[in-house]
């Protein structure tokens, strides 16, 4: 295949820089962008030089390949319109809004022999390189996931809009079953839940614990991994990662700190994070992620190949998104089910302070009195 023909599906906020992307890379031949909002279609098609359309459907048996960025309750309509086809293609995150619309797009992409993408593209982010050179086994994982509130992504909870990419990365480092899940969320905006944590634990001992808001003031994006050989902190945000390491006499036992003056806090972090435990820092640097992802659909489809994030990758994130999100909802607020469950039947705002909490009580530390400010002298 020479060049494979393509087209976008949705070019509002996602698919039009897909668009953007496809109409530059070599070896791909952009026919038409899709939207059924014909005055944006044209708006992105026309600097591009390419078709605009309305309805999706014109453009089976025109295609090899197809970018599908439309909401995501449509993407088992449109993604499986082409996939029974035999039409290659790439799908966003998450990949359907239902456990059972996921199993029958993957269906589809292995009955009709086409190649199935999923656009978790935080697998392309440069920062990820920190793992290659540490090789970890991850034992415990901690990933933070938030921002504020965009009005996209409405017909889906924070769940599958946000925590499903730290799943899908977590889930890439760790083949082993989920065994449990415990989950609780909260809804603040609409019909769905917009803040949720969840642990996952694993067959092989491994715990990972998500955190996802849509209603937050300040955006994160980082996720943290322990393991024997170490730890790593990753920013997905500022691509960036620290990798601390101990030792070979730390791992025999041995933390020599003769000629350091223990009380001098500097000096004892100098001392410990420089030579009792190794400490990398790398700003990884790299081509946009977006540009990668699409090149690896591609080459993926030349060659009879699976994408880094195949359909099959994505239906496992929606299997553990699904157990989160039926843990969530039938979370009970005060312990017991005739109580408030799940995200929108919260429990009752408690007026002033909380009943029965103690005052706090005037301890010792290191011969030192510490206490309330009332208390301290």
């Amino acid at each position: 295949m020479n060049r494979i023909r393509v087209a976008v599906v949705g070019v509002g906020h996602l698919g039009r820089h897909h668009a953007r992307v496809l109409a530059g890379i070599e070896g791909a031949e952009l026919v038409a962008v899709a939207d059924s909002r014909i005055d944006q279609a044209r708006a992105v098609a026309a600097p591009l030089g390419v078709e605009a359309v309305a309805d999706y459907r014109e453009l089976i048996g025109r295609v090899d390949a197809v970018s599908v960025a439309v909401p995501t309750f449509l993407h088992r309509e449109v993604a499986g319109a082409f996939l029974e086809r035999g039409i290659h293609a790439m799908v966003e995150k998450p990949l359907a809004s239902t456990l059972r619309e996921a199993e029958e797009l993957v269906s589809l992409a292995h009955l009709h022999g086409a190649t199935l993408q999923v656009g978790h593209i935080e697998r392309f982010n440069p920062a990820l390189s920190a793992l290659e050179d540490v090789r970890l086994r991850p034992k415990y994982i901690t990933a933070e996931r938030s921002g504020t509130y965009t009005f996209r992504s409405t017909d889906i909870g924070v769940v599958l809009d946000l925590m499903i990419h730290d799943l899908d990365l977590i889930l890439s480092m760790n083949p082993s079953p989920v065994v449990s899940v415990e989950a609780v969320g909260v809804s603040v905006f609409g019909q769905h839940e917009d803040v949720a944590n969840a642990r996952l634990r694993f067959e092989d001992g491994c715990i990972a614990d998500l955190t996802a808001s849509r209603a937050s003031y300040q955006a994160a994006r980082q996720m943290r991994l322990w393991g024997a050989e170490g730890y790593v902190t990753i920013d997905f945000g500022a691509k960036t990662a620290t990798i601390v390491r101990p030792s070979d006499r730390l791992r025999r036992g041995e933390v020599d700190v003769s000629g350091v003056d223990l009380t001098q806090p500097a000096a004892v972090k100098e001392h410990l994070f420089g030579k009792v435990l190794r400490v990398d820092k790398i700003q990884a640097e790299g081509r946009e992620p977006l540009a990668l992802e699409l090149e690896d659909f591609l080459r993926a489809i030349r060659t009879g190949t699976d994408p880094r994030v195949s359909g099959d990758d994505g239906l496992r994130a929606i299997r553990v998104a699904d157990q989160i999100l039926k843990s969530l909802r039938n979370h009970a607020w005060e312990g017991f089910a005739e109580g408030p469950v799940g995200p929108l039947n919260l429990p009752e705002a408690v007026a002033g302070p909380i009943a029965g909490l103690p005052e706090p009580k005037l301890f010792k530390y290191m011969g030192a009195q510490v206490g309330t400010p009332s208390e301290e002298r």
